[in-house]
This record gives structure tokens, sequence and C-alpha cells, in this order.
């Protein structure tokens, strides 16, 4: 079961346990801001980026907890949205390579080291999270180093963080930018304005006169005066703060600054709620001083927001460059990347992939490559992906990797980026798939390559074809149907099979003589199909009425219930999380909230269906 626990008490000693040919660069905090100028012009360089993480634990077990086949893009997002709020990165694998002509590509592993430390003690981000034993000591077996993890590890903050910190440490230092007002000043307006000029006219004099006097007596009067006139000392320059009372004053403020004099500087103060609290004055000597000091601002400005962002500053340069991003699962990878580096998780799968688009415009999923081929159903990771492919085709890749980490700051760990790589261009030679990219503007992808960009889940052509209504599955016998024509059945007898229950079905009433399958969920869970119109709703009704007969009523007095497609979405956005799919159904329908018969329109989403007799969890 998933644990709590704090990783700042526990340390883990690990080593490599698998030799090989490649080396990755493990970036830690103490070699991160040398990495990132290194990376940063790979980025640039780059036609692909490859991306790959490994978080503490996965949704599993129970296994319905992960994205089914007859999972809507909705519920399989609901499921991905719990896995990515429980468990935590603990490394980012990122990987930009260029092709140089076919089948030939030049690569740079980077692995960065990640642990969510609250450096700012703003509670942010969170460092209590889930971990599943197993998961770690996969880690383990694969040379990850949990000191270097946990000492050593890059901590960061979403954007939406960084937001929020910059506001309440008051890190905004620079000069505001200064917007004439259209509308004529009001007699109050002139009133505050007069008043601020007049106190800077006289702490502006004083302030002159006190670096010409050199008499003590003197010194001890100017310094009396400062303080009455709330002069202080900014970077050992005088600076004068006036306090207002609305984002108007300071508009006021800054105006009157503009046409007053060239050698003094506006800095704003913000408040913990994000208006300003007052506006900063500093009196320099010229308008070059006051020029170097505002670069001199800025630069420090920007160098504190690095140590906010932390590794966001790499998410970011991926971000901005716009890059096809390379990655074997779209949706686990990029709920994580959005709800730690981004924002938190939208409650609807809509605008999480407008947020997420904004921030990774095209994603080329290989697991939906894969699928392609035809018979990858069962090859469900990276490497034996590759030994498949090495085993049954003929597609040489030749990969170069320029800067090869040394032994000393180079580890086996981290290379599933780097695999990615690989795999993607033998996928593209299987395909017959030109990756090559071109220049128009800005780079383009190949026309063949549109297919298997934003593929929100493996058997969907497109994010657009999902939300239209179709959904994936990890099978090649495929058959639609509409969620309407779906059942939830539970409170039959333990240690039954799909087929002995669709027989027990089928003689105990006449609504079963048509066409109809059943499906095995998990031991206490079934679905029911039903192939003909109305049917579904029929036997609903049958199920809930008073004049239930022969032997279904039977089932139905030994424990027997039944449910729509609509509890079973209900119960996934409730977060009903239960071991036994029949436990969360029954306190979805005991829950005030779930009120399916007063609920909005419903959208009608079809689903894929396949015709084996009992489900393999191993292949979901």
């Amino acid at each position: 079961m998933a644990s709590r626990i704090q990783l700042q008490r526990r340390s883990v000693c690990t080593k490599a346990l698998t030799p090989s040919k490649w080396k990755v660069k493990q970036v830690t905090t103490s070699n991160f801001r040398q990495s990132l100028e290194e990376i940063k012009t790979h980025i640039s360089n780059s036609d692909f980026i490859a991306i790959s993480m490994e978080n503490t634990g996965s949704p599993s077990p129970p296994s319905w907890h992960r994205p089914l086949p007859f999972d809507t893009p909705q519920t399989a997002y609901f499921k991905a949205t719990r896995s990515a709020q429980r468990f935590q990165l603990l490394h980012f694998a990122v990987c930009p390579f260029s092709l140089t002509h076919s089948n030939n590509l030049v690569a740079h592993p980077y692995n960065f080291l990640l642990f969510p430390r609250d450096e700012l003690k703003m509670g942010m981000p969170a460092y209590s999270f889930s971990c599943r034993t197993s998961c770690l000591a996969s880690m383990a077996r694969q040379g990850f180093d949990f000191n270097a993890c946990v000492y050593e590890g890059i901590s960061y903050l979403s954007r939406e963080q960084e937001l929020v910190a910059n506001l309440r440490l008051g890190t905004a230092f620079s000069s505001p930018r200064v917007a004439k007002s259209s509308s004529p000043p009001t007699i109050a307006d002139t009133i505050f304005i007069e008043r601020i000029r007049s106190r800077i006219k006289h702490w502006r004099k004083t302030c002159q006169s006190s670096s010409t006097n050199t008499s003590k007596d003197e010194e001890l009067i100017s310094s009396l005066k400062n303080i009455v006139l709330g002069s202080e000392q900014f970077r050992s320059r005088p600076c004068l703060t006036i306090d207002v009372c609305s984002e108007h004053q300071v508009q006021l403020v800054l105006e009157m600054l503009v046409d007053y004099s060239d050698d003094l500087l506006p800095l704003l103060i913000p408040a913990n709620n994000g208006t300003t609290q007052a506006v900063r004055i500093v009196l320099t000597n010229s308008k070059e001083e006051k020029d170097l000091l505002q670069r001199e601002l800025q630069s420090f400005e920007e160098e504190e927001k690095k140590k906010v962002r932390g590794f966001r500053e790499v998410i970011d340069l991926i971000s901005a460059s716009k890059k096809p991003v390379i990655s074997h699962n779209y949706l686990n990878d990029c709920t994580l990347i959005h709800s730690k580096f981004i924002a938190p998780l939208p409650p609807e799968v809509d605008e999480f992939v407008n947020s997420l688009c904004m921030v990774f415009p095209k994603v080329l999923d290989v697991s939906y490559m894969m699928k392609k081929i035809g018979t990858m159903r069962k090859v469900t990771n990276i490497p034996s992906a590759i030994s498949y492919l090495n085993n049954h085709f003929f597609a040489p890749v030749d990969m170069e990797i320029p800067d090869q980490a040394t032994l000393k700051e180079g580890k086996t760990h981290g290379l599933n980026a780097l695999r990615l790589c690989y795999l993607f261009m033998k996928l593209c030679s299987i395909l017959k798939i030109s990756p090559n990219v071109t220049e128009f503007g800005n780079k383009h992808l190949a026309h063949e390559l549109q297919d298997f960009t934003n593929v929100f889940q493996p058997c969907s052509v497109n994010i657009q074809e999902s939300f239209n209504g179709d959904v994936g599955v990890w099978t090649n016998n495929t058959r639609k149907v509409s969620c309407e024509h779906l059942v939830f059945l539970w409170g039959f007898k333990l240690g039954m099979t799909a087929g002995m229950l669709k027989g027990v079905l089928r003689a105990s009433h006449d609504i079963f003589s048509g066409e109809f399958d059943v499906k095995l969920v998990d031991k206490s869970c079934a679905i029911v199909v039903f192939w003909q119109t109305g049917v579904s709703k029929e036997f609903l009704d049958e199920m809930n009425g008073e004049e239930i007969s022969g032997n279904l009523k039977e089932l139905v007095s030994d424990g027997l219930r039944a449910t729509d497609y609509e509890t079973y979405k209900e119960m996934c956005r409730l977060g009903l999380w239960e071991m036994d799919l029949a436990e969360s159904l029954d306190r979805a329908l005991e829950s005030s909230c779930c009120d399916i018969e007063s609920s909005c329109e419903r959208k009608i989403c079809e689903i894929l269906w396949y015709n084996d007799d009992v489900i393999n969890l191993d292949d979901l």
C-alpha cells in the first residue's frame, strides 16, 4: 500500500546494477547552472526533445485505477489526475536530438535529479507525498541514487507558485512602465500630486545639502530632517518611501516623476494581496547612474527568479522552443508536468488539453506509434519495445552522443529519454514515416507525423477526435459502442468468470435473449454491453422496478446490483477510489452529490470494445 513519508529524514544507498555503453549526465544542484546553459544551446539546435520521468508510484493495485479500455477522455483524465497529485517526481530525463541524415541522430542526454524542497519556507512545493515500495525498488535496481536525490536534488516551483512567491517575498525591484492617463486629473488628484511634489522637493534639497555639510552639528540636524521627511537608504543611495492608497495614486506619482527629474528612480513595493503598498524613490547622481542602477536591479531580480524557478527553467526552455516533444505516455506524462510545473490540474479534460497545448503544442506519443505496427500490444515498456523491434524488423539506427558524460559525472540511470530517441527513429523507419522537419518561418513536422501528434488516448487519432466520441483501447479487434449501451454489474458470486456470468444472465430474463457481451473489470464488478439500442435502459428499469420476476429476481435478492455509465463517471469525478470497483460504485450511488437524474445535458460518446472472453489486466 502507498504510504506517506518524510523523505528529509530518509536516505537510501544504491548503485547501478546494469552496465551500459550509454552514460547520461546526472544534473544536481551543484552543476545545474552550468548544465542549464549547455542544454539551452542543445534545445535551440535540436529537431526533437525526448522526455522521460519516474515518480514515486503508479495507480496500481487495484488495476481499475489505471485508464481502462472503456474510459472516456474525462474518466481517464480523472485517473491520471489522481496519480499526478499523489505521487512525486524524483527525476526528469531530457534528451534534445537532431537528425543528421536518414536513420542517424545526434543526442544530448541529461538526467535531472529532483526533490521538492521548500527552500522559501512557504509550504511550496509540497514535500510529503505517497510512495510505493515496488516503484522505489525498481528505481534502485536501475541505479538511482536516492542519497543524491534527497541532498542534492533540484527544487522547483510551478508558474502559479512562482507568482504567489513573488508577491509574498516582495521581489518587484524593477522600475515600472508609465502610461500617461487620458482623463484629466481631478481636484483631489491635483492636491495629492502637489503635496508629493513638495515633499520630494524638500527631501531632495536636504539630501543635496547634507552631502556638502561636514559639521557634526549639521550632520545631526540633517539626520533629524531625514527622519522627519521619511528618508532612507537603498544600496547606499538616499531614498524616500511614499505610501499610497490605490493603484491610481501609484500612477499619479509615476507620471509626476517622469516630468520632474532624470535622476529619480521609482520602485514599487508590493503588498501581500498583489497590490502596491508604496512607491520607493531612489536619488542618483545623474541619468547615467540611474540607468545603471535600473539595469543592476533588473539583473538582480532575474537571478532571484531563477532561484525560485529551479528546474522549471528547463520546462520553460522546452516550451519556448516550440519543438516537438517525444513522450512514451501522453496522458500520464503531461498531467505530471502540468501539476508540478505549470499549475494545479483543472477539473475538466478539455481545460487541461487547452492549457497544455499552450505549453507543449506538439507532443508525439511513441506508444501510439507502436500500436500502428499491429503486433506491439503486449509490449508495455521502452526496453522491451526496442528488443522486440530489433528481433522482428531490420531498421538500423546510428546514434551519436558527442558530449558523452564521463564515468565520474555520468551513470546508466535516466536512459529512457535516450532510448526514446532510438525507439522513435526505429518506428519512423518501420512505418516509413519521414521524421524530418521543414523550415517555414518556424520548424514544422512532416505531414506523416501529424497523425501521431497530441494523441490523448492510444487508439485515438488525435485529441479532437477523442472529444468527438472515440476512445482508444489497447487491442486490435475493436468495435465501437456508445456509453449508453454499457451497464456496470456487481454483487454476483465471487469466482465467476465472464462466460459463467453471461450464462447466468441469459437464463435470468428475456432481456438477455438478444446480443450482449460481458466483461470482468475486476473480481467484484463486470460490464454488460447491450448491442441493441434501448436495451440497457430497459434492463436498468427492470432492475429498479417492483415487478421483477423469475431468476433475475433471485439474483437481485442475492445482492446483484446494476447502474449506468453516468454513475461510473460521477464516481471518478468524486474521487471514490476504493480497492474494489463495486464498493466505489456503491458509494457513488449513496452519495448525495451523485444526482444522475437531474444532471445537465449529457454527451453521448462512443468507446471501442474488444471481443476477448477475459480481460487480461496486465495488458491494460
